[in-house]
């Protein structure tokens, strides 16, 4: 297994040791000590530096494992190192920042799910590799968050889209609030200070810089606790730090992921101003967000992360949709035409017309037989006749009063024509006319039938 030395300047800190790629003797063993330097290596007993993550101007972050759980937990564990070319009063200052990180870390990391949580907070005296002295180290132990930041992400990826870095904002925005509640300024938001998860969730790192607003003193710019080109005005010249001082180091943060250029390529010193929005395609909306947050002068920013948020909110989202007009009926003039409709015909109407026109109907195949002597056609003239009438009657043209006055005059016609040369009587004329009307009744009777019995079955 390999353990990585903590030791800032030791010239072989990267460690194996094969007995602990035993888990039994990984976990109670007591001690190993780097072969270059000397230094202890599982620290405090308990947590195994694996590789380096990263440096900055005060110290040093390592990848590591604490073995007193039992899955192993990674964690990552920050050591204080400042730079040998600091002041005695400018490496108090920056003690009191790593110290100021472990306390804030401790009082919001476990009330926040986007802060990392604080495990230990411990110091490390161990012998110097000079002669006689001995040398002082302090650690901090967090959650490590398993992702890339946003700075590795740009220098992957490339510029970020304007819904990106609304979603960003969006994301950030409450824990800065969070934060600001607290009474506390973070002072140092970059890219790399805002960690993505693999699971999408932003974290906010890093807070060395965090200044508390109602005890701490203003802290000069000599001591690099904010990121040249991110801080505005106030902060850099050692000034009173506010809530907008984070909105603009966020602000800073946002456009350098939309145009992938360096603060120096977008601010305008000559006008002092920022200008960024040729490099980039935002929408006018969010573009406006972003430039008030960028404002030189702190009291005409936004004054709260929640103001953002409500910025961003109106921004994004569309405008209502109004309901179309009711729609009014078109006047339609008076008339004192009945509306039309489908006719409709009782059972008794049906049979009754049914019954005239097969009596009706026989009466006139007698008279054009007897004029015409000719059965087929006859038939064919006769049943022309009777389709006008059932077509008649059907559109209401012609009703039973109707028909009773047709069969009167069929009859008187027959009356006054000359005797048959077939010989019939009128008895026998209205014999068949009966028939053929009780004939048309029975049809009608057995149509209607089977109509009923099919719309019950479909």
């Amino acid at each position: 297994m390999e353990i990585f030395c903590t030791r800032s300047g030791c010239s072989r800190p990267q460690n194996y040791f094969a007995d602990l790629d035993d888990s039994a003797t990984l976990k109670t063993i007591q001690q190993k000590y780097c072969t270059a330097c000397g230094m202890p290596l599982i620290l405090v007993g308990r947590y195994l530096p694996l590789k380096l993550l990263g440096k900055g101007g005060f110290g040093a972050a390592f990848l590591a494992r604490d073995r007193y759980t039992p899955g192993m937990r990674r964690c990552v564990v920050k050591q204080f190192q400042p730079s040998g070319t600091l002041t005695q009063t400018q490496l108090q200052i920056a003690q009191q920042l790593f110290e100021r990180e472990a306390e804030v870390l401790e009082e919001l990391g476990n009330q926040h799910d986007q802060i990392p949580n604080l495990y230990a907070f411990f110091e490390l005296t161990v012998p110097s590799l000079q002669p006689n002295r001995q040398d002082k180290f302090f650690y901090l132990v967090q959650e490590y968050i398993d992702g890339k930041n946003l700075e590795e992400e740009l220098q992957e990826k490339g510029k970020f889209s304007a819904s990106e870095v609304v979603a960003l904002l969006q994301g950030i925005l409450p824990v800065l609030q969070f934060i600001h509640e607290h009474g506390s300024i973070h002072r140092d938001i970059k890219p790399s200070n805002i960690m993505r998860h693999r699971n999408g969730r932003l974290y906010l790192l890093d807070f060395g810089a965090v200044k508390q607003v109602t005890t701490a003193v203003s802290i000069k710019g000599s001591t690099g606790i904010y990121s040249q080109g991110y801080a505005p005005p106030e902060q850099m010249s050692g000034g009173n730090v506010y809530p907008s001082t984070d909105l603009y180091a966020l602000a800073v943060t946002a456009v350098i992921l939309l145009t992938g250029k360096e603060p120096a390529e977008l601010f305008d010193a000559y006008n002092n101003r920022w200008n960024w929005r040729t490099n980039a395609n935002v929408p006018s909306a969010i573009a406006d967000i972003l430039d008030r947050m960028l404002l030189v002068t702190p009291n005409q920013r936004f004054q709260s992360a929640s103001e953002v948020l409500s910025a961003i909110a109106s921004a994004t989202t569309p405008p209502p949709v109004s309901p179309p007009p009711p729609r009014t009926a078109k006047a339609v003039p008076y008339s004192n035409q009945p509306l039309s409709r489908q006719p409709t015909f009782s059972t008794l109407e049906l049979v009754a017309g049914a019954g005239l026109s097969g009596f009706e109907g026989g009466l006139l195949g007698i008279t054009i037989y007897e004029l015409l002597n000719s059965l087929p056609i006859t038939l064919a003239v006769t049943a022309f006749i009777l389709g006008i009438l059932i077509f008649a009657q059907t559109r209401r043209w012609l009703d039973i009063k109707d028909l009773l006055i047709l069969i009167g005059v069929t009859l008187a016609i027959i009356l006054f024509l000359p005797a048959s040369p077939n010989g019939q009587t009128i008895s026998s004329i209205l014999l068949v006319a009966l028939v053929t009307g009780a004939a048309a009744i029975a049809f009608t009777a057995l149509f209607r039938l089977i109509y009923k019995l099919l719309s019950l079955i479909f």
